[in-house]
């Protein structure tokens, strides 16, 4: 084999390679930088929240968004726009500034109506409050926060996120379940359920 044929042969080889090296890195730093613990959890259910509350939000036909079960409680559209709050006003309670577009004012919950628009402020705001959870080093979790009024630490606003969102999908799912909407992750092929 000629010499050019070598040096041909090895650098197919090494361009081949360079991708899945860098592939093999990347998820090296993607696992040394993913969190882990509580966090971890706490993220997950975050994000088992968010899949769901986005769903019923996308399912929910735009004239039942001012539906509200009674006189004094939330409207659907008000009951989504609630967590959107929470999910900009929680990590500020832990220091993280909410991004420099944050246009949302304290009468968002009530204005804003349009599905479309509640849709993309849910998405915005949990993309936004999952990168504030991983922005506190693990060192902070244990420090002293007041939360409303009362003390908590850093981790207890990080569960809080996780909890807030869960207590309002539950009443997210009643109101779609009231409303003729299934919740889309529980149609099965037997049937609603």
């Amino acid at each position: 084999m000629r010499l050019s044929h070598v040096i041909a042969s090895s650098t197919l080889v090494a361009l081949a390679a360079a991708p899945l090296a860098a592939q093999a890195a990347a998820q090296s730093a993607a696992q040394a930088t993913a969190p882990t613990g509580v966090r971890r959890e706490l993220l997950a259910q975050v994000e088992d929240a968010e899949r769901k509350l986005v769903a019923l939000a996308e399912a929910m036909p735009q004239d039942k968004y001012g539906w509200r079960p009674a006189a004094g409680v939330r409207s659907v559209s008000e009951v989504f726009m609630h967590v959107v709050g929470g999910n900009y006003l929680f990590p500020g309670i832990i220091g993280v500034k909410r991004p420099a577009d944050f246009a949302l004012t304290r009468d968002s919950e009530k204005t804003v109506t349009d599905k479309a628009q509640v849709v993309d402020h849910l998405r915005k705001s949990f993309t936004f409050v999952k990168q504030a959870m991983t922005t506190v080093p693990d060192a902070e979790l244990d420090a002293s926060v007041s939360l409303f009024g009362s003390p908590s630490t850093k981790r207890g606003v990080l569960v809080l996120v996780a909890t807030h969102a869960h207590e309002h999908l539950g009443q997210s799912i009643a109101y779609a379940r009231m409303n003729g909407v299934v919740p889309p992750w529980s149609r099965g092929s037997d049937g609603d359920r």
